[in-house]
């Protein structure tokens, strides 16, 4: 699988500390569109991501055109327009905004259980998309939409919000270019804590808190190591007498000379606090924590300039907001200026592990 390609800005301090480039030999490039504008809508406001993929998509105004928005749930829908994010705009039905003239995107943001299905009809309909995570319960169901958007040369960006974080772009750089040797380790924490009106809905899915959070690191951890020959999942649940909801959860990813373990639970205090994600090669490590807003710390046997051998904190740019930088590339690959650097096989490797890790079914 090919790796992102970044350029590292020579300066010392963090406003000149990485500048990323994204490069890849994966996918398809569109023919440049005349209108720069993206004609985009959303379809669902359930989905934890939604209120800020339309924070995002209408501050990109030199990208992106909102048409509308889509939520067929009363209730659903009156709670949205409460939401100043959602102010102003057009609410439609589903077959209106895929029906809207010029209309090239559309962001999936329905509950876990329509992603997959929505999606499917937006494709249907000849959209690019930004699919949110996880990709469903059903592998088989994903891979028949990854199948028909590559044969209609359509791009799919799923919602994984590290992607365009700086430290893990210096991370898979680094990786990329042998900086850390033989990666023999990773090791990725992601938790939080949930109130309790919260558990219910998580626990529709057995996976649990590694399905609705390890995912997230899932992705990384397959971007930096591949698919992995076996998982192993451990789903444990903390409060058994309230529900069925998988709170605490390790899955263990193994490779021919590495071995990699995510863990990710819904009860930790401050649990934002002790994200990490840390890969250890035979010639160094990267230690990102927390991973928002980002730290990063690496040690160097050999200098790379200009970082010194030894342990460093590597500046890093400020980010302008947790999904802005990943929808203005999603832009750019819809108007033909890149290529999409996560193509199909990759996003198929990631929800196949995902569900392993979350102990649920692939076939």
């Amino acid at each position: 699988m090919q790796r992102r390609d970044f350029l590292l800005a020579a300066g010392q301090t963090a406003a000149a500390g990485l500048l990323a480039t994204a490069v890849s030999h994966h996918g398809h490039v569109r023919a440049a569109t005349t209108e720069r504008k993206i004609k985009v809508g959303q379809i669902g406001t359930a989905h934890a991501h939604a209120g800020g993929k339309m924070d995002a998509l209408r501050k990109l105004t030199d990208q992106y055109e909102v048409v509308g928005v889509v939520e067929p749930d009363a209730a659903l829908r009156e709670a949205a327009m409460r939401q100043a994010v959602y102010r102003g705009l057009r609410w439609m039905t589903e077959e209106e905004l895929l029906n809207t003239p010029g209309l090239q995107a559309v962001a999936v943001e329905t509950a876990v259980r329509d992603l997959i299905p929505t999606a499917a009809r937006c494709v249907a309909a000849g959209m690019h998309l930004h699919l949110d995570k996880p990709a469903g319960a059903s592998l088989p169901a994903f891979k028949k939409v990854l199948d028909e958007a590559a044969r209609q040369k359509l791009t799919i960006q799923m919602g994984y919000m590290f992607r365009n974080n700086p430290a893990f772009q210096f991370c898979f750089r680094a990786v990329r270019e042998g900086w850390l040797g033989e990666v023999f380790e990773v090791h990725a924490v992601i938790s939080k804590k949930d109130p309790d009106s919260q558990r219910l809905r998580l626990a529709e899915f057995s996976g649990g808190s590694m399905f609705e959070l390890g995912c997230h690191v899932i992705d990384a951890t397959v971007a930096v190591m591949g698919r992995p020959e076996r998982v192993t999942p451990f789903l444990r649940r903390t409060r058994p007498d309230l529900d069925t909801l998988a709170d605490n959860t390790l899955a263990v990813l193994e490779y021919p000379r590495a071995t990699c373990t995510v863990r990710s639970s819904l009860i930790e205090f401050e649990g934002g606090q002790r994200r990490q994600f840390v890969v250890c090669g035979d010639k160094g490590t990267i230690d990102i924590r927390p991973l928002e807003p980002p730290k990063l710390l690496l040690a160097l046997e050999t200098p790379r300039e200009p970082f010194r051998r030894g342990y460093q904190e590597v500046p890093l740019p400020k980010m302008p907001g947790r999904y802005d930088d990943q929808l203005a590339e999603l832009a750019k690959i819809i108007r033909g200026e890149m290529e999409h650097p996560y193509p199909p096989a990759h996003d198929l490797a990631v929800q196949e592990t995902v569900l392993l890790a979350s102990g649920m079914p692939v076939d």
